[in-house]
């Protein structure tokens, strides 16, 4: 049976998508391809992953709209969901908290109940590293408390974590939420820094950078987080009345999917001037709204769990990203 997956024309929804495919599944894709950036970025995601393999279905649909949800997968069977779908950016959401909650909010409870009345075997949601907000203790372990967003994005994915682990305790429905740490790689998103340092030293452009440059980020490359996710994908949380990662005794985990390796924020800018052989020039401003000083995945509990072990260092990884990027933007190398 198929697995539905949301948020496939986003970036890590169109890795894994391609990745799947490559081993045999069958997928259902859905997103609503908003202009929150490019959408021709999510055209040509979704115009690769058909390269790689067409065995996959496409509705562009809104999925906090439950009515347009059901109806789109009226005749559509899966047994898997792996939720991707969501507003994204911690500074767009001070300037539109709507769109935050009706996505983040009545979307994840749309998909849950989608789950529960399709009774899955396994619904993996992502959630994210700005749920720590400006914990002082590293790394970050999903142990800790996370009472204390200091954005609303985070407040969001805090919120979609409560209600997950309501229906995993009312419907015993298995579930896994994956924090994710600063994804980056090819066909990564225009709103975080990679792309936007890139594209400003390919162009002789100053960057903005926050805090004066004094902040640290665990950066993780798409491949690993791709990797991390099948591997959860096929270890459902077993109904077994034991705690599991994140303290839930129903059959919900939360893992840590990050690097293990944070980075300060200097060296990420040099690497990636080497990367694009170019110097950047640099405006500093002051710590935004909403930011957090330092994030550091503690990977222990999914490590143990299923396994995951990144692999890929930043200073292969970004080479990675500003090769692909010029690519993209017919860059000559």
């Amino acid at each position: 049976m198929a697995i539905l997956v949301t948020g496939i024309a986003g970036f890590i929804g169109h890795a894994l998508a391609k990745a799947l495919l490559l081993r045999g599944e069958q997928i259902i894709g859905i997103d609503n391809l908003n202009t929150y950036y490019d959408p021709a970025l999510k055209q040509a995601r979704l115009v690769d992953i058909a390269i790689t393999n067409r065995d996959f279905v496409f509705h562009k649909v809104n999925f906090a709209d439950a009515e347009a949800l059901d109806a789109a997968l009226a005749v559509s069977r899966f047994d898997r969901i792996v939720h991707l779908g969501a507003q994204a950016g911690v500074r767009y959401s001070i300037e539109n908290p709507s769109a935050y909650v009706q996505s983040n909010l009545v979307g994840h409870a749309n998909i849950l109940e989608l789950a529960r009345k399709r009774e899955v075997v396994h619904l993996i949601y992502a959630s994210s590293s700005s749920v720590y907000g400006m914990a002082k203790k590293m790394p970050l372990s999903v142990d800790d408390r996370v009472d204390h967003p200091v954005s609303l994005y985070a407040a969001t994915k805090k919120a979609d974590e409560l209600m997950s682990e309501t229906y995993a305790h009312l419907y015993r429905l298995p579930m896994t939420g994956l924090r994710f740490f600063t994804v980056y790689g090819p066909w990564g998103r225009p709103d975080m820094a990679p792309w936007k340092f890139t594209k400003a030293i390919l162009n002789g452009e100053p960057i903005t950078v926050y805090n004066k440059g004094n902040m640290k980020r665990d950066f993780t490359y798409i491949d690993d987080i791709v990797t991390g996710i099948i591997a959860t994908l096929d270890a459902p949380p077993t109904d077994d009345r034991t705690a599991k990662a994140g303290g839930s005794i129903s059959p919900h985990a939360i893992y840590n999917i990050g690097n293990n390796q944070p980075v300060a924020l200097m060296d990420f800018i040099q690497t990636i001037e080497q990367a694009c052989d170019r110097k950047a020039e640099m405006v500093m401003k002051p710590m935004q709204p909403g930011d957090v000083y330092e994030t550091y995945a503690d990977i222990d509990a999914i490590a143990n769990a299923v396994g995951y072990q990144p692999t890929t260092s930043l200073k292969d990884g970004i080479p990675s990203f500003v090769e692909w990027y010029k690519d993209y933007h017919k860059i000559a190398m």
